[in-house]
């Protein structure tokens, strides 16, 4: 496996949707890629004990989870015909509403597109040392459990 350049994947705050869509348009002039893949991690206001999330603020073990993503993208590039591949994840406060995760896949086929990016979502989700604080709308909070 060819040893590729480490990406930053950490972002402080919500994931903008201008970020997003200037990475999709830095795409276009791509002509070899066929087909993209995107997922995009929502903050919910979900109900817990009668109090609503309004934000998860988000910490990692920033040197562990570095490195696990980085293992994440050099495996899926082994495993899937990918042209190119973004991670970003929040750090800090993300409020309900706001993008938290976004993964950005692009392959010559749909198919490896599709796989390679429901792969490293979960992958993200079992693997990277990632913890989410919900914050309730009385400031109260609780550490999340992923699902």
């Amino acid at each position: 496996m060819t040893e590729k350049k480490k990406h930053n994947v950490f972002i402080q705050g919500a994931i903008t949707p201008n970020f997003i869509a200037d990475s999709i348009a830095k795409h276009s002039g791509k002509t070899n890629i066929g087909g993209h893949d995107i997922f995009l991690g929502q903050v919910r206001n979900d109900l817990i004990d009668d109090k609503t999330v309004v934000a998860i603020e988000y910490s990692a073990y920033l040197e562990m989870a570095e490195e696990q993503f980085h293992e994440i993208r050099e495996a899926a590039f082994t495993k899937y015909n990918l042209v190119c591949m973004h991670i970003y994840h929040s750090l800090g406060a993300v409020k309900t509403g706001e993008i938290c995760l976004f993964v950005f896949v692009s392959s010559k086929h749909r198919k490896d597109a599709f796989d390679a990016c429901r792969d490293i979502v979960e992958q993200i989700k079992e693997m990277v040392p990632i913890w989410g604080k919900e914050i309730f709308e009385d400031e109260s909070h609780t550490w999340k459990i992923n699902k």
